[in-house]
């Protein structure tokens, strides 16, 4: 069975044969526009006989690139319907393997690789890689498209409107780097906002071990983000225990006047080994 790719009215007619429908809540749009699908593929830079993880495959457009490439393909597909035609596209190739159901349910049980590439919808991005991070799998390399927004989140520094504890989660265990801004038409169907893919590269030192309370510290300090550190950090402690912030502040040489869009992931780590150390 073979699929052009990049006609909206083939993937059309063939989603109508096979009865088939676009879910929304699973953000589906395919990406039909070739050179961009090459251009992810190469930001990769796997080399054949690699173990890519892939996200999303949908009916298989990036799949079949990977697949060419002489990559080993894990897909995790959540759409019943898609996964059935993926079978069917992919079947007798051996270096294709499918995991259906919901990707957030599945993927700490499956063995890791060290590339991962995805078209994830809004709704799981930020879900799935901080997960990924937090629970201390880690690719070599990722290329994901995600909405615009969620790039600028990932890629975000200090000082920057789009700087979160999402950013912070990324930077603590990649290199986040912007790649191309992939409009609309690029899609079928089109989506409402423009995507952006995003590449992360692993930290040299992403191995470390930081302080346990280090993730949920930098949510708590980005819980209300007009408070200043200070306000933020005497409600992570227990009650009674306001004084104990101050002392973590102090000891940690911060000014507890700071918001924490202002901190840099090496202050937070700082404070979050001093809270440690403190044994709270």
């Amino acid at each position: 069975m073979e699929l052009n790719y990049n006609s909206a009215a083939e993937l059309r007619a063939f989603l109508d044969r096979n009865g088939l429908g676009m879910r929304k809540k699973f953000g589906q749009n395919f990406l039909i526009n070739p050179s961009v699908r090459e251009a992810l593929v190469r930001a990769l830079e796997a080399e054949a006989g690699d173990a890519v993880w892939e996200v999303g495959p949908g009916l298989g457009a990036m799949t079949s690139l990977l697949l060419e490439q002489g990559l080993a393909v894990r897909a995790f597909e959540v759409d019943p319907g898609f996964a059935r035609a993926l079978r069917e596209l992919f079947a007798g190739n051996t270096g294709f393997t499918l995991v259906e159901g919901d990707v957030l349910k599945t993927w700490a049980a499956d063995p890791p690789a060290p590339y991962l590439l995805g078209n994830l919808p809004y709704n799981i991005a930020a879900i799935l890689l901080a997960g990924f991070i937090e629970q201390r799998r880690f690719f070599k390399r990722i290329v994901v498209t995600v909405q615009r927004e969620v790039a600028l989140r990932m890629a975000a520094g200090p000082g920057c409107a789009d700087y979160s504890s999402f950013s912070v989660v990324c930077a603590s265990a990649y290199h986040v780097k912007p790649l191309m801004v992939i409009k609309s038409a690029s899609f079928y169907p089109r989506p409402n906002v423009d995507s952006q893919a995003v590449l992360l590269e692993l930290r040299e030192d992403a191995a470390r071990i930081l302080p346990a309370c280090f993730y949920p510290l930098v949510r708590r300090l980005f819980s209300s983000r007009r408070k200043t550190i200070k306000n933020n950090l005497s409600g992570f402690f227990n009650a009674g225990q306001g004084a104990m912030a101050l002392e973590a502040l102090e000891k940690s040489a911060l000014d507890g006047n700071k918001r924490a869009e202002d901190l840099t992931i090496e202050e937070f780590t700082a404070l979050a080994k001093t809270i440690e150390d403190m044994g709270l």
